[in-house]
């Protein structure tokens, strides 16, 4: 075989003129996906040796590994091409996204090899989110999977409009044309469900080459064109974006030198000339375009999907995460959404918890509220829900530190598809798609108050703090805390004590013990302390607060320099000898659920300001020196 297999010469000869020649062919990216050893990579392999991409080095490793590591009896085995790593080797299943670059006489692809195993749909949503068209691979023997659907639902979901059956190894069931008909069937029931309109369904053989580069002489009975035939001539509008209003997400503030600055990043939509009137937003100041500044020298005109360089006519206050628009046509900015969320980490959702949310080139604080319901992809249903799960499919409301400014994902890929960041852990756990801000978010301001927390501070003479307790259950968080609170009180200090068990009994009788209530319980009293410092106090709080992103998330609401984590360091052995509530007791005893050190996590602060070691320090020593290192002061002995 490879004797007469000859890639293209010219690849070899001169590269700048092979590039010359496809410099001007459009570009179609698309997926394969479905379920577990459906054939994508295979197909894939397929793809790249009719299309001439692979080279006479690369085809004789793919025979030797063929025959010593493939599944084809000594044949070629086309997955190869692409499963490169080793695990997916070992396993004969893809893991990560495999992308690949072929090309034709009349178009260029690049085609991204997804996963088919349910644990691993988050790489294929990552594989599809700047798809034009998805591949949905169906084993002939097999009919239509839940992981078919669920991967229909998601492509359809992230917005690929273009979608292609393709029924696979219909050699292994002698190219039955009844069977063909009978999974198209299938499938079409369930793609009018889900709202795709309309896909092209080709029968063919990865493996054997049937229907995909020409067409094969087993099926007669099929008429319609080949995989390759399809993938050259599906009409991809890739005009459609530069007839849309100008956006241009702002990536980099370019500044060489003192006599330039201008706007670096992708137009996402619409077209832009020098004179035309911008808005900055979210801040809404307008001007216009003065230069617009590329590669090779200055531009008349820039469209959408080209990376440039704008400068403005005016000194406006423009940075990264800024977007500046059509004046006439600008985009959104809210603070609170409705969304849908597919959720890709193996930890569950903790709604009220803050993530990192990631839009463009916006990157801002959110919490996740609890999911209205979760999709079964499966039976399309609804179902209530607390949290999501990996893999779930939920729909939830998003708030947001500060506005966003966006498009519902519908209308814009760019700027209304994000994603969701684990502040602790840096891991991606979410992507999502806003569908609408929330009428309550154009609809409630904030009020301008004449006296100031500055104001309530001085009045009181003292700088607001908030001296935040945390540590294991009987760690004696509340006595130091009542302690301190005596002192400051004596030295003429205003304050006030929040206990974690006093308030549960009031703002939080609500709440649980999950990790969702606990996260909810801290976030509410972050709310309600940051309240209290407005009003000019020293808030004291003693609470477990057992994870440390809900105790940065307080952190954060209060101004540099306000929040003081006090870390009761006390040994569980200790705090259970303790035990003065008799927790830890019935704890043991499984009387009491998600108990922190015992049944449910508790992380320990990395950094805090104090650290009280309660095995070599007593209750009133660790109280006489946090009042000192708060006030810088003796305090009186109470």
């Amino acid at each position: 075989m490879t004797s007469s297999y000859r890639p293209d010469a010219l690849i070899a000869s001169d590269i700048s003129a092979y590039l010359a020649l496809h410099q001007n062919k459009s570009l179609l990216r698309f997926i394969t996906c479905g379920s577990v050893d459906d054939g994508k990579s295979t197909l894939i392999g397929r793809l790249l040796y009719d299309s001439k991409m692979i080279f006479e080095d690369q085809l004789s490793a793919l025979e030797a590994d063929s025959r010593r590591v493939g599944t084809q009896g000594g044949e070629i085995d086309f997955a190869l091409l692409v499963d490169g790593l080793a695990a997916e080797r070992e396993q004969g299943i893809t893991i990560d996204v495999a992308y690949r670059f072929f090309a034709t006489e009349k178009r260029k692809f690049i085609v991204a090899d997804t996963p088919g195993h349910e644990q691993y749909t988050r790489n294929m949503v990552t594989g599809a989110s700047t798809a034009d068209l998805a591949v949905i691979l169906i084993d002939a023997r097999k009919g239509v999977l839940t992981q078919t659907r669920r991967h229909s639902y998601l492509a359809h979901l992230i917005g690929i409009r273009h979608i292609v059956l393709a029924v696979n190894k219909m050699d292994l069931i002698g190219y039955d044309q009844a069977a063909f008909d009978a999974i198209v069937a299938d499938y079409r029931a369930f793609a009018d469900e889900i709202g795709i309109a309309e896909f092209t369904a080709i029968p063919l053989s990865g493996l054997k080459g049937d229907n995909i580069a020409a067409s094969s002489d087993a099926m007669p009975w099929y008429s319609g064109p080949t995989l390759i035939e399809h993938l050259e001539t599906v009409e991809v509008d890739t005009d459609a974006d530069r007839t849309k209003p100008f956006r241009l997400p702002v990536q980099w503030v370019n500044r060489p030198n003192l006599d330039f600055r201008g706007f670096a990043g992708m137009i996402s939509s619409g077209t832009v000339r020098p004179g035309d009137a911008v808005r900055i937003l979210p801040s809404g100041r307008t001007t216009t375009v003065s230069r617009i500044v590329a590669f090779g020298g200055d531009r008349e005109q820039a469209v959408a999907g080209e990376s440039v360089t704008i400068t403005l006519a005016d000194e406006v206050d423009c940075s990264r995460g800024d977007v500046i628009a059509a004046a006439d046509a600008p985009p959104q900015a809210a603070d609170q959404f409705r969304a849908t969320i597919v959720w890709m980490d193996p930890g569950e959702l903790l709604p009220g918890r803050a993530y990192w949310l990631k839009l463009g080139t916006q990157t801002v604080s959110a919490v996740v509220r609890e999911p209205e319901h979760t999709i079964d992809v499966n039976t399309l249903t609804k179902a209530p829900a607390k949290t999501l799960a990996l893999n779930d499919i939920g729909v939830a409301e998003v708030a947001t530190d500060r506005a966003l400014v966006f498009e519902p994902y519908a209308d814009s890929h760019d700027l209304g598809g994000f994603i969701l960041i684990d502040k602790a852990s840096n891991a991606t756990v979410a992507a999502g798609m806003l569908d609408h801000a929330l009428r309550r978010a154009q609809n409630v301001h904030w009020q301008a108050i004449e006296i100031t927390r500055e104001a309530h501070a001085a009045q009181k003479g003292q700088q607001p703090k908030l001296l935040w307790f945390t540590g294991l259950s009987g760690s004696g968080k509340s006595t130091i805390a009542n302690l301190v609170e005596k002192r400051l009180h004596a030295m003429g200090k205003h304050s006030f004590l929040l206990d974690g068990d006093n308030i549960r009994h009031g703002l939080n009788r609500d709440l649980g013990f999950t990790d969702a209530d606990r996260v909810e319980n801290i976030r509410r009293v972050g709310e309600v302390a940051r309240l209290m410092t407005d009003a000019g106090l020293i808030v004291l709080t003693a609470f477990i607060s057992p994870f440390r992103a809900e105790r940065e998330l307080v952190r954060a609401m209060l101004p540099e320099g306000e929040f003081f984590e006090i870390f009761v360091d006390t040994p569980i052995e200790l705090a259970e000898a303790r035990d003065p509530k008799g927790l830890y007791r019935k704890a043991r005893a499984g009387e009491i659920a998600n108990f922190t050190g015992i049944s449910s996590p508790y992380e320990r602060p990395e950094k805090p300001e104090i650290r009280v070691d309660t095995t070599r320090e007593t209750p009133e020593e660790a109280a006489e020196r946090i009042v000192e290192t708060i006030m810088g002061t003796w305090s009186p002995v109470i």
